[in-house]
Formats: C-alpha cells, sequence, structure tokens
C-alpha cells in the first residue's frame, strides 16, 4: 500500500511539472500535454457575463456581428432587419450609448480600428440595393467616409474593385486591408489592399487545394504576421504570411463535423478562438509556435444552446473577453475569461 501511493504522489507530482514547465518555458510539445490535462479535466475557461448589456431590448433584428474598439472601450455591433437601427454602440461595461442607420443595408462583417488620432468603423454590406456589394468606413457616429466597391453592382473585377458579398475584413496596425469575399456569390478569395487601396496580392479561386476557398468568412492576423481565414465551406482554416501572401499551411483535423464562421486570437496571441455557427459551438485551440501551424489542438469548448447560431466574434483587447453575435437568438453574448485560466488579462 506504501509502495502505490508514493507511485501515486510521484505521478502526480510529474504531471504537475510538466504543466508548469509548459507554462514557463513554452515548450511546445509540453504545452500541447499540458493542454491536453486541461481539456481532459473540463476546465472552463471563460464564464458567461448575465449582466451584459444592461438593457437587450436594444437588440430589435438578427445581430449578425460585433467588434471591439479596444482603445475607446466600445463595442459596435449590426444588426439586420426592417426600419431597425443597423449599428449599435454599447460600452464594454454594458451601457448603451447610440445608434445609426445611415447608408447600411444589409450588414454582414464589421471591424473597429482606432489610433490615436481617429477612431473608424468598417462594415461589410451584401445588400442588393444602391448601398450594396460595398465595403464601407465610417466614423464612430456613423458618418461615412470612403466605400470601397462599386456601389449596388455584384462583380469580380479588381479595377475598377467590385465584390459580391463580402464577408469580413481586417486592418493592420499599419492600415493595409484584409478582406474576404465571398459568403456565397461570384467570389472565393482572399485580397490584401494597401492604407491606400492599392492591390498587394490576391488569392481568388474557388477549389479545395491550398490558397484555394469555399465560402472564406473570416479573417484576423496573429502576432507573427500570419494571416488567418476561415475557409467555411472547406471545413478548415488556412494560413497565410502576411507579407508575400506566401500559403503556409491549414488546420481541417478539428472541423470535421462543420467549418469555422468566425476566426480570432486572444490577446496574448496563445489561443486561436472559432465559431462554428450550426451546432452553436466554441472552440479554443493552441496557436502554433513560429514557423509550424501544425494540427489543430482543441483546448475547450463552450456549447451554446440550440439555435443560437454564433455568426462573428470578436475579442477584447484590453480584457480578453469574448463578444459572439447571435443570429439564432438575436443577440450579442459577452464571456469573461477566468482568472485563473488566464492569470494575465483576465477580469
Amino acid at each position: 500500500m506504501a509502495r502505490f501511493w508514493v507511485c501515486l504522489a510521484g505521478a502526480g507530482f510529474f504531471l504537475g511539472f510538466l504543466v508548469l514547465h509548459s507554462r514557463l518555458c513554452g515548450s511546445p510539445v509540453l504545452r500541447k500535454f499540458a493542454f491536453q490535462i486541461s481539456w481532459r479535466t473540463k476546465e472552463i475557461p471563460y464564464r458567461l457575463d448575465v449582466d451584459w448589456p444592461k438593457h437587450s431590448e436594444y437588440f430589435t433584428g438578427a445581430t449578425f456581428c460585433v467588434a471591439i474598439d479596444s482603445l475607446s472601450g466600445l463595442v459596435y455591433i449590426a444588426q439586420r432587419g426592417d426600419n431597425i437601427p443597423k449599428v449599435l454602440v454599447f460600452t464594454e461595461d454594458g451601457y448603451f450609448l447610440r445608434s445609426w442607420n445611415y447608408t447600411v443595408d444589409t450588414p454582414h462583417g464589421i471591424f473597429a480600428a482606432s489610433t490615436l488620432h481617429e477612431q473608424s468603423v468598417w462594415i461589410t454590406d451584401v445588400g442588393s440595393g444602391s448601398y450594396g456589394h460595398t465595403i464601407k468606413k465610417y466614423n464612430s457616429f456613423g458618418d461615412l467616409v470612403q466605400v470601397l466597391g462599386t456601389p449596388g453592382k455584384k462583380g469580380t473585377s479588381l479595377n475598377p474593385l467590385q465584390f459580391d458579398n463580402p464577408a469580413e475584413l481586417y486592418v493592420d496596425d499599419t492600415g493595409d486591408i484584409y478582406i474576404v469575399d465571398g459568403d456565397g456569390g461570384l467570389n472565393n478569395r482572399l485580397i490584401k489592399l494597401s492604407q491606400d487601396f492599392m492591390m498587394l496580392w490576391l488569392h481568388g479561386e474557388r477549389g479545395t487545394g491550398p490558397a484555394k476557398f469555399n465560402i472564406p468568412h473570416s479573417v484576423t492576423l496573429d502576432s507573427s504576421g500570419r494571416v488567418w481565414v476561415a475557409d467555411r465551406g472547406n471545413k478548415r482554416i488556412q494560413v497565410f504570411d502576411k507579407d508575400t501572401g506566401e500559403w503556409l499551411g491549414a488546420w481541417d483535423n478539428c472541423f470535421t463535423e462543420e467549418g469555422p464562421s468566425s476566426v480570432r486570437f486572444t490577446p496574448d496571441g496563445k489561443y486561436v478562438i472559432v465559431a462554428q455557427l450550426n451546432l452553436s459551438r466554441l472552440l479554443l485551440a493552441a496557436a502554433p509556435p513560429v514557423g509550424s501551424i501544425g494540427n489543430c489542438s482543441v483546448i475547450s469548448t463552450i456549447q451554446l444552446a440550440d439555435q443560437v447560431l454564433p455568426h462573428l466574434l470578436d475579442v477584447s483587447g484590453k480584457t480578453g473577453a469574448i463578444y459572439v453575435a447571435e443570429i439564432g437568438a438575436k443577440q450579442v453574448q459577452k464571456y469573461v475569461p477566468m482568472n485563473s485560466y488566464f492569470p494575465s488579462f483576465g477580469s
């Protein structure tokens, strides 16, 4: 019996050492093993903030997308419906500030890009009206600043630029713009534009091979200079070099049931957060080290109620909170990281 307890204590010490070493030293092999321990013990890394927002009655349509301006602490939500405000603005604490409805037809994706000198909100519009098939830039009060694309005309042209159901975009710190154009329709492409809207590189063909797409639905960047695209119809995430456009690899092993609809990173860059629309599920996966994409390794899942349908999500750069736009539930929900799991940015 004594030998049994000695062995058991030794095994516990060894596992504890692996977890501690992986967190402190960053060994990818040990880190993966530690993540599997966390997943198997069913640790929950986030909790639902049931008090966000303070007044949910402002959600009056199908909430398709959400964007966090961490610099100003604002949350922008775009919703669809007739005779309703298309854009709602809340604080990260959940207080409603204002709404606007100017020149927005049918919003699909939204992105907030702010500097110390400018606050801007970008919206992809997939409507068929005079404002449709465009990507529009607004200031924080809803004044239209810039229009990309040919208003009211879908197409494949790059000069002049045309879109057909542009799904989402991401603006990096230099002002360069990454666009996934292809929530159905004519195009299945990833476009990189400079801050003055010059074409820098393009992947633009429908297919299943590397750098080809079937409904590219969401795009984001990591801190290592890699572009991540939720290739929803192909049930995978594809990764590219942001400077050259070179294809770096793909994740498909996590998405056998359904493809990803949204992809974002936690502020520390250690985790990838993925939404799966029809499964009403969020995945938390380990971000790969620099120089290797590897395979997707799921650390934890957040199972939402049936028919919630998480469409697109965003993450606060300050708190690490996840905001999920749910088109089935017609709401946005906030998930707050647990201090015990994310000591660096938990709240």
